[in-house]
């Protein structure tokens, strides 16, 4: 790569910091994931050791295990939610119930409460936390124009993901130093508050969604969100990597603790600096992933982010010593940064926007479980087979399954870059330039191939109009009552005079050249364009402006048909 690209891929990484900060929803939206997300990780070390110092690596793990599953079983049930109405909403009443039970939690510590209450609101807490990550999933792309804009806001968000795996554990190991765990809890609770009132500030135009029923089955919109995985291969493999991915995520939890105490010596703060090690490293990930947002290679470094969660673990087993497992656990987390990036603006861009917060549930489901899982693996395998083994047995499962994965995850983005440049095209119509992203996803889905040899007709003045054309390649001109009224190249659009007004074709459009057309069908079209506020007044002004121009003997400049 030469310098002229070397400054590109530069200019780009810092577009895709600016581009968020510039956008005030967005940039409530990433600081409030921030929030949610510190408070999780802070939470997540002081629930470890409340569990270690009860019962030890098997309380740990079970404790790990029971906070997970009822989370995987109501995350797809509860998803449905948050594709109904406005998901911001969804995301305040999340964050503030785990602001509730994790303030709880840290008056039970403090006054020594009962532990089963802790494990209680630990449950609690942890349900609301995997509706959190689906619901803000599903926001980013409303809030988003371009694929290239959603992966920077995924880039963004993963920084602060990063950030949040380090400052988390960090601030937890500070205060475990000085104070007690009540403490920790109290300010996991604070964190989540503060990200409640961040969403509730958020203000934007949302796109049409189904209202709720009047008799809400949420087990049926819960399947429809699986059937829409199963329905994809691209999805399940994402998800299953996801899956594989958030073993080791939960065998992590239990490792963290065991290593430090027992294999390395260092104790409760320990588990905190091992976790912290983590967080440098998906810091410095996010900072590199920033320049790989126009690279469309997407999923090979998802791929690559899958196989560094499990290969430096299994090397701590091999090299069991602290210098040389805080430096490993770094790559753990650059492997997270790599994962958030590719990951989440793989799913968004593969799954239909009417499910995808159940496409997320799901996601968040399957985490949930293997995550439990992980833990409990991780403590059966410690107590048959010692700390090495299990380190060595389950790092070395994610990084055989991305190397399986690889080939069909290139395949993926060879699609992914296809529907990107229809997408591109369909941005230089006006009425198109207001649609978020999954909207104008949903008309490039719908787009079909035609080709005009030149001298040919496109539509027929006084035809019904049942397509709407966008020209990819080729000119052509458009003729009313046998004058030409208007000429038109790549980009230019025509025909939706006659499916928005429901009249018939208003003027003959010719091939000047061969042509290289997009068409949509009228239901799509209509739909999409009427649907959604901005578009539709777009496209009424362009539609009045036409026909104002479109007058007996007036020169006219504009497309007609």
């Amino acid at each position: 790569m030469g310098p002229g690209a070397g400054r590109t891929r530069l200019g780009e990484a810092a577009a895709a910091f600016s581009s968020n900060w510039r956008n005030p929803n967005l940039r409530r939206a990433q600081l409030s994931f921030l929030g949610a997300w510190t408070a999780e990780w802070a939470f997540t070390v002081a629930l470890g050791v409340v569990a270690y110092d009860h019962g030890g690596a098997l309380a740990l793990g079970l404790v790990g295990l029971l906070r997970m599953l009822p989370s995987a079983l109501l995350a797809p049930l509860l998803s449905p939610f948050a594709d109904r109405g406005r998901r911001e909403r969804v995301l305040v009443v999340v964050s503030t119930l785990r602001g509730i039970a994790t303030a709880v939690a840290a008056l039970m510590v403090a006054l020594a409460g009962p532990v089963i209450v802790v494990y209680a609101l630990a449950v609690l807490s942890t349900i609301a936390a995997t509706l959190f990550r689906p619901a803000h999933s599903a926001l980013l792309p409303t809030l988003c124009r371009t694929g290239h804009e959603l992966a920077s806001a995924n880039v963004v968000r993963g920084l602060l993901d990063s950030v949040a795996t380090l400052v988390g554990p960090l601030l937890a190991a500070v205060l475990l130093a000085v104070a007690d765990v009540s403490v920790v809890f109290a300010v996991a609770a604070a964190a989540s508050f503060w990200a409640a009132l961040l969403l509730a500030r958020v203000r934007y135009t949302a796109p049409p969604r189904p209202a709720a029923p009047p008799r809400p089955d949420l087990m049926k919109e819960a399947v429809e969100g699986v059937r829409a995985v199963i329905q994809s291969r691209d999805l399940l493999l994402i998800l299953g990597l996801a899956a594989a991915q958030s073993l080791t995520r939960g065998a992590l939890t239990v490792f963290s603790v065991v290593v430090a105490i027992e294999l390395l010596g260092t104790g409760d703060p320990g588990v905190g600096a091992l976790m912290a090690a983590v967080g440098v490293g998906a810091v410095l990930g996010s900072l590199g992933a920033s320049f790989l947002v126009g690279t469309g290679r997407l999923g090979a470094w998802f791929a690559v982010g899958v196989g560094l969660w499990g290969l430096p673990i299994a090397l701590i087993g091999v090299f069991p010593q602290q210098a040389a497992a805080l430096g490993v656990l770094a790559f753990v987390g650059v492997g997270n940064a790599l994962i958030d990036v590719a990951g989440f603006t793989l799913i968004a861009r593969l799954a239909p926007d009417a499910v995808l917060a159940r496409v997320f549930g799901v996601l968040e489901s399957l985490v949930a479980v293997s995550i439990g899982v992980g833990a409990i693996l991780a403590s059966a395998v410690i107590a048959w087979f010692g700390v090495e083994v299990a380190l060595v047995s389950i790092g070395l499962l994610c990084p055989l399954l991305a190397l399986a994965s690889w080939w069909r995850l290139r395949r993926m983005d060879g699609a992914v870059g296809a529907l990107d440049d229809e997408v591109t095209l369909l941005r230089r119509v006006p009425m198109f330039r207001p649609l978020p992203l999954p909207t104008i996803e949903q008309l490039a889905r719908g787009l079909e191939p035609l080709s005009v040899p030149a001298g040919e007709t496109v539509v027929s003045q006084g035809d019904i109009g049942d397509r709407y054309y966008v020209i990819e390649a080729g000119e052509a001109e458009v003729r009313g009552d046998g004058r030409i009224v208007a000429e038109l190249g790549p980009g230019d659009g025509f025909g939706e005079i006659a499916l928005l007004r429901r009249t018939r074709r208003t003027a003959t459009v010719l091939a000047r050249s061969a042509l290289r057309l997009q068409a949509l069908g009228a239901d799509r079209f209509v739909s999409v364009v009427l649907g959604y506020l901005p578009s539709a007044e777009a496209a009424a002004a362009g539609v009045d402006d036409q026909l104002g121009r479109f007058a007996p003997r007036e020169p006219s400049d504009g497309p007609q048909a």
